[in-house]
């Protein structure tokens, strides 16, 4: 037997391979269940006691001789041939470019229209306690807004909520800041509404605050349409419509003239040529004084909007639910074009 493994061993260091498919074969004839080195094995039972130590070590050193003979074949096989796998780097990228939600492309639309003019962005939790998300913005105690209908409150804490708008960033802004302040807070709130094609639990805001010396609603009015030029396009007018928020006053809705129709009517604006986008006004000085800002001598203007809605008049979408299904015939629509 012995003389049968150094006769294997000379076989195995004398044994070349010119491909993988002889490489394998050569493995086959040694390593597999019914190869040489398991024959061996078989035969190493009936080795006399005294002499199993010198057989065993002798056939280690034959599987070991092997083993390395295969390793050192296959590396030196494998660099001669070039992989299938392996792309070609010098070939044009065939990758399929990527979807940006619309949501997404809207939001960095309006941030960066209002970063040319000096506005900064602030964000803020979502889970917000009473005063920032109502008290601080000179909501009373009585308002609906406080109602269990309109606000997702925590339910082992009553003055715990999810926020319902983004104005409670500006609180906090104000809190920390002495002005002049100029900002804007884009985010997601909630609200207890039932989802539907105009309205769903979760939606997007960007609000904006501008507080300073001598700031006047003609430099609120003059800012809003400066952001309307430029998302809807020069052709679009504007218009100012008395309102109400807590928050400011006076308060004011703007719309603009309907992109859909250009203004004649049309089933999305109700035929009138008009959409509403936002809601705006003068901080109220309720609202400066409990943040600690002097309403003698600082007076400021807010704004505010839902990108859903910003976002369906620019591209014309009907239905607010498409938005959060990940429907990808939907996104698709809206692909990168870099």
């Amino acid at each position: 037997m012995k003389e049968k493994i150094e006769n294997l061993l000379e076989e195995v260091k004398a044994f070349n391979a010119s491909n993988l498919e002889q490489l394998e074969a050569f493995r086959i004839k040694y390593l597999s269940k019914k190869g040489i080195i398991t024959e061996l094995f078989t035969e190493f039972r009936n080795v006399a006691p005294e002499k199993r130590k010198e057989m065993g070590q002798l056939m280690n050193g034959l599987k070991t001789a092997i083993q390395e003979k295969i390793v050192s074949l296959k590396e030196g096989l494998e660099s001669t041939v070039e992989s299938p796998d392996k792309p070609d780097l010098t070939l044009p990228s065939s990758a399929p470019l990527g979807s940006r939600h619309p949501l997404s492309i809207v939001r960095n639309d309006i941030i960066d229209i209002f970063s040319r003019i000096g506005f900064t962005v602030s964000e803020g939790p979502e889970i917000e306690d009473d005063f920032h998300n109502f008290s601080a913005l000179n909501f009373p105690a009585d308002h609906p807004a406080r109602d269990m209908q309109d606000t997702f409150f925590i339910e082992k804490d009553p003055d715990i909520a999810l926020r319902t708008h983004t104005s409670s960033v500006q609180v906090r802004v104000m809190e920390s800041t002495t002005p002049p302040i100029r900002t804007i807070s884009p985010g997601r709130v909630f609200r207890n509404e039932a989802i539907s094609a105009r309205a769903h639990c979760i939606f997007h805001q960007v609000e904006g605050l501008y507080v300073d010396t001598d700031v006047s609603f003609a430099d609120l009015k003059q800012t809003l349409f400066h952001f309307a030029k430029e998302l809807f396009g020069e052709k679009t007018k504007t218009r100012f419509r008395p309102s109400y928020f807590p928050f400011t006053e006076p308060s004011a809705e703007m719309d603009i003239s309907c992109n859909i129709c250009g203004g004649k009517g049309c089933n999305i604006c109700k035929y009138t040529g008009w959409v509403e986008i936002l809601g705006c006004g003068m901080v109220d000085p309720n609202v400066l004084e409990l943040c600690n800002i002097d309403s003698k001598k600082y007076t400021g203007f807010a704004f505010g909007m839902g990108i859903e809605r910003i976002t369906m008049l620019k591209y014309q979408i009907n239905d607010l639910r498409l938005f959060f299904e990940n429907d990808v015939r939907f996104l698709d629509q809206f692909k990168s074009s870099i």
